[in-house]
């Protein structure tokens, strides 16, 4: 009889303090998320230093929760796995502090793991046999990224964004059209009720085949947009404006993902970060992929969004590889994709 790999994995990259226990790097044992959009609502937007302290208050708690549920304890552990980068540092901090504290006080490796590769697995989690080579399109609030995934070690990045992320976009275009944050999801409802026809915002191709995106200058087009129409006292239809702007980020993260895809000769596209959760999104790429005859996969939506889940399914891989980190390992706010 085999006896499975256990790794608790740990992610506080940002406003979430979360803590997962995952088994062979497909079987969720438990997925804790400690939330803090309440808290950084009243400010329209994550303050770093609040998110810090909440993540010194919740990382004990959602730790021993995770265990809790997963019905083991620290001996059963094989490894302690923890988001290194991207994100805010004082944030990264506090998980990476207590991970390798753990680690040393249980003598187990500790597995030091890139924010956006989590993302990435967490396709992995729901489809643990997804066609590889892949295109993976990675948008967040912080992350908008097209990389080609040959196998579980080896990747390039193929585009990313040269200015504002799209999830970023999403938040800033959904404050000033005075949407409370977390301003995506927010946006998204308010699409719904609109026609993304009736207000044509430009698409940012950039250059012949480039597969870099752009959406500052498309952010900057809708609030423009709305300060004309304030200034001549227009009448604004706010569903009209959010859905003509989701129209725009859409078509461009499709069209790109596609010709991404087709170009270097991939088996099937991953859709993954917390802009993934956005249906329209979701349905048009599906459409576009079924027309290239590409399959296309996104993980259930709360493996979108952060949570450490995704965190042990790639640390999984690296364990397999003993792809381990030393106890010196630091936080790095802008750690590159390699």
């Amino acid at each position: 009889m085999t006896t499975a790999t256990n790794i608790l994995a740990i992610e506080s990259s940002c406003d979430e303090t979360a803590a997962a226990i995952v088994s062979d790097g497909t079987r969720v044992r438990a997925n804790i998320v400690a939330s803090q959009i309440a808290i950084h609502r009243r400010f329209g937007g994550v303050v770093p230093e609040i998110a810090s302290r909440r993540h010194l208050e919740n990382i004990v708690p959602v730790v021993t929760e995770a265990l809790a549920t997963a019905g083991l304890n620290f001996n059963d552990l094989d490894a302690v796995a923890v988001t290194y980068g991207p994100g805010l540092v004082g944030a990264l901090l506090v998980g990476l502090s207590y991970a390798k504290s753990l680690a040393y006080a249980l003598g187990k490796p500790l597995i030091g793991v890139h924010h956006i590769l989590g993302h990435i697995y967490a396709g992995f989690l729901a489809y643990p046999h997804l066609p590889l080579p892949a295109v993976c399109l990675v948008v967040s609030g912080g992350h908008t990224n097209l990389i080609y995934l040959e196998d579980h070690t080896t990747r390039r990045i193929l585009g990313s964004t040269r200015d504002d992320a799209a999830g970023e976009a999403f938040d800033k275009v959904a404050r000033v059209l005075g949407l409370p944050y977390p301003g995506g999801p927010e946006l998204e409802k308010l699409a719904r009720e609109g026609d993304p026809r009736a207000v044509n915002f430009p698409r940012a191709w950039l250059e012949e085949d480039s597969l870099d995106f752009s959406f500052s200058g498309l952010k900057s087009a809708v609030i423009n947009y709305l300060h004309h129409a304030q200034q001549i006292g227009q009448k604004v239809n706010r569903a009209d404006v959010a859905a003509g702007f989701q129209a725009a980020v859409v078509e461009v993260l499709v069209g790109k993902t596609v010709l991404a895809s087709t170009t270097h000769q991939a088996r099937s596209i991953l859709l993954a970060g917390g802009v993934a959760a956005n249906s329209v999104l979701r349905r048009e790429l599906q459409a576009a992929g079924e027309e290239a005859g590409l399959p296309v996969y996104f993980p259930p939506r709360e493996l979108c969004t952060d949570n450490a889940a995704m965190i042990g399914c790639a640390a999984y891989y690296q364990y397999l590889r003993r792809d381990f980190a030393p106890l010196s390992l630091n936080a790095i706010p802008d750690l590159p994709l390699n």
